[in-house]
């Protein structure tokens, strides 16, 4: 990677940071990992190739994500999905990176935060106050609100149902469900 990057050929040497961060993914190193992907995303935005830093960044944020590096994970998901409004090939994912960003914002258990963002992503995308993921965001931000761990259960069965959620959706759901379990109980001891 080092010798490309002297030589001036970015584009193989984001080709090798990528795939050693793969690499580090497999034996899940994650801060190492997202270091590599961080860089390959670099590389590959100085070159322009936009696609291919955009998967990179998607990477980053996913390890931000499970390493609880939340607003990290926001921040990214959010100009990867403002970035590609401006793409007619890429403005129909936008949804789904939204989606992504939201589920973030639902870990960190802030409700105030969560329906700031929802506002924000349908001024950044007008269609997606139409969309199951905004219904879906919306549905579990008003269960933690409510604090009520049946209805933020029944709500993620509903859209999976319909929508199937990869692992690590599934994973950054389940520490939000367990966040409001113990937020739940927490009360109850008090009471």
């Amino acid at each position: 990677m080092n010798l490309f990057l002297e030589i001036g050929r970015l584009n193989m040497a984001a080709r090798y940071c990528k795939e050693i961060g793969e690499l580090y993914e497999t034996e899940q190193d994650f801060e190492r990992s997202m270091d590599y992907f961080e860089r390959a995303a670099d590389l590959f935005q100085s070159e322009e190739v936009t696609t291919s830093a955009n998967q990179c960044k998607q990477k980053v944020a996913q390890f931000a994500a499970q390493l609880e590096q939340y607003p990290k994970a926001v921040e990214i998901f959010e100009a990867i999905a403002k970035h590609s409004m401006n793409n007619n090939l890429l403005k129909y994912s936008v949804k789904g990176i939204l989606l992504n960003a939201g589920l973030c914002q639902l870990c960190r258990g802030d409700v105030v935060a969560i329906t700031n963002s929802l506002e924000r992503y349908e001024e950044m995308d007008p269609t997606f106050s139409g969309t199951r993921e905004h219904k879906f965001l919306a549905d579990l931000a008003a269960a933690i609100d409510e604090e009520d761990v049946e209805k933020f259960t029944s709500v993620i069965k509903e859209f999976d149902s319909m929508t199937r959620l990869d692992a690590w959706k599934t994973s950054l759901l389940l520490k939000a469900k367990n966040a409001l379990k113990a937020k739940e109980e927490e009360e109850d001891d008090l009471t």
